[in-house]
């Protein structure tokens, strides 16, 4: 693979002089994507304190944008006209695809992966046995963990430029209920319940329910439940209610989801998932 990121990073160094026709460049800019697309390769891998961009996949996956020629792509009834084909033979894989999802080629599903009528573009990785509900969208390059469920309307947002921006991260086993935005590069940590309306930006403060201390900026901590909140600032023109999200229960590290406790816990709070 050091190969191959080699030769990518000269191809991108030399980008203004590629020429569409180039087979061998393109030959090689199709196969580093399509390592993202088999899972060989991801472009950010998320660890317990930092997550690692793999800049030259992202320069792979833009590259391909700037070689690749318009194409109808035909799947009866349906047509469509784009640069990037569409994700294929998701029974082999393990996947499975309600009609009206739709996944670029470039974008890893693991085994066990549900999609209904929804969107995931590419350099996106989606973990085992993950749920991606009606009308949710999964950005480009964003990582979504194992076992999670994206609930309807989910807007995951994508972070492919700049390309050493790091992209947003969901944990492994949790839950973003209905409408929830996560966006410019914020992470959700392991085990996380993000109660509906909840929106999570790079900016957006957390703040501990309890101690009333700001946690983070756009990073919800491992195993807690969290709400869409707001609070209050003094402007020239008035005091206004600014977003924030809220933790309002830590969980047991390992704790499943009942789903009946959760939503007491919740309703307490007048949120729902």
């Amino acid at each position: 693979m050091a190969e191959l990121q080699a030769q990518i990073e000269e191809l991108w160094a030399n980008r203004e002089t590629l020429e569409t026709q180039d087979t061998d460049a393109n030959a090689i800019i199709n196969e580093a994507v399509g390592l993202l697309d088999s899972g060989g390769a991801r472009v950010a891998e998320p660890g317990p304190d930092e997550v690692v961009v793999n800049q030259w996949l992202k320069h792979a996956i833009l590259l391909l944008f700037k070689q690749a020629q318009m194409s109808t792509i035909e799947t009866p009834p349906f047509e469509y006209a784009d640069k990037i084909p569409l994700k294929t033979d998701f029974a082999a894989q393990g996947v499975r695809v309600v009609p009206g999802a739709i996944a670029r080629w470039g974008s890893y599903l693991a085994p066990g992966v549900i999609m209904m009528p929804s969107f995931v573009n590419i350099g996106a990785w989606v973990g085992e046995n993950t749920m991606v509900d009606t009308w949710a969208t999964v950005g480009s390059c964003a990582q979504i963990g194992r076992n999670v469920h994206l609930s309807g309307g989910v807007g995951i947002g994508g972070v492919l430029e700049p390309a050493n921006a790091v992209p947003v991260v969901i944990g492994d086993e949790c839950l973003i209920g209905s409408r929830c935005i996560v966006a410019e590069g914020a992470r959700v940590g392991e085990g996380v319940v993000l109660g509906a309306g909840a929106v999570l930006t790079a900016s957006i403060p957390v703040i501990d329910a309890e101690t009333g201390e700001e946690i983070s900026r756009g990073e919800i901590p491992p195993w807690c439940v969290a709400v869409q909140s707001t609070r209050s600032r003094e402007f020239a023109g008035g005091t206004f209610g600014l977003p924030c999200v809220l933790v309002i229960k830590r969980l047991t590290e390992g704790e499943r989801h009942d789903k009946s406790a959760l939503n007491d816990v919740l309703r307490s709070h007048g949120v729902s998932t």
